[in-house]
């Protein structure tokens, strides 16, 4: 995947106490001659916080990107909006379930409005645009707020415009060639689509015998029970899912489905 090109505290945590101002004393800690010892005590040291446990992938602040959009979230939901009403609720819940990354497709004529509202209503996702098909929809996803890129395959004159950007992106690929394309592009990590049409995991099993810098988001016809498989190749960072936002789901406003059914991918990492 390509990338373009956050202050901090003094690393000595010590805060003077203002009322005090104390003499220089030399390293040996001895005072000085003619310099009388000061009488304030050494400002207490802040008591350092624990070191929180390790949790696997790490969550996702508004300004940071991860170094890969593969190793984000093991599930990359892949979502389809028809109403913009629909966006930031679908968001939250997937946030809610512990998948804080999407891929909204670009197939409704609300897309953009709906990754608009996403970007200024849930900034702790990681928002991408998917089904990136021209320079132009790459220039207004990232517009409307988009911070990666997916396309369902991969010209030169789409790989330029996805360039310009200056965001990641996930070209994509489903031959041999096409990966090689990508490759010598100077990109790795790229989307395998249709996942299941064109050849599923032993495809990308083979595929990474001669090609092992190549690192794969298998996408299409993926299911709960086949994602572990993929998830399993040395060659996959993740796993697109359409199943985590069942149509009739966001129809309804069942917003507690779609979090449990997001956790449930989630622990799929």
């Amino acid at each position: 995947m390509s990338r373009p090109g956050t202050g901090r505290p003094s690393p000595s945590g010590r805060v003077r106490d203002a009322s005090c101002s104390r003499p220089s004393a030399p390293r040996s800690g001895r005072p000085t001659r003619g310099h009388r010892s000061s009488a304030c005590p050494p400002s207490p040291r802040p008591p350092t916080p624990p070191t929180p446990p390790p949790t696997g992938r790490s969550p996702l602040s508004a300004p940071e990107l991860p170094d890969s959009v593969l190793d984000a979230v093991p599930v990359l939901p892949v979502v389809v909006i028809d109403r913009v009403a629909d966006a930031v609720p679908l968001a939250r819940a997937l946030v809610a379930g512990g998948l804080p990354a999407i891929e909204l497709t670009l197939r409704t004529p609300v897309a953009l409005e709906a990754m608009a509202a996403i970007a200024a209503e849930v900034p702790e996702i990681l928002l991408g645009a998917g089904t990136v098909t021209t320079p132009a929809e790459a220039e207004a996803s990232v517009a409307a707020g988009a911070r990666f890129l997916v396309s369902p395959g991969c010209t030169p004159t789409l790989l330029a415009g996805m360039q310009a950007t200056g965001v990641p992106f996930l070209p994509g690929t489903s031959t041999v060639s096409e990966v090689m394309a990508v490759l010598e592009a100077g990109l790795t990590e790229m989307k395998f689509f249709p996942a299941e049409a064109a050849g599923g995991a032993p495809y990308l099993t083979s595929v990474g015998g001669p090609l092992p810098q190549a690192r794969f988001c298998p996408t299409g016809g993926i299911t709960p029970a086949s994602a572990p498989t993929y998830l399993g190749l040395a060659n996959v960072g993740c796993v697109g899912g359409s199943w985590i936002t069942p149509g009739d789901a966001v129809a309804t406003g069942d917003w507690e489905r779609i979090s449990k059914l997001a956790a449930e991918a989630a622990a799929l990492g």
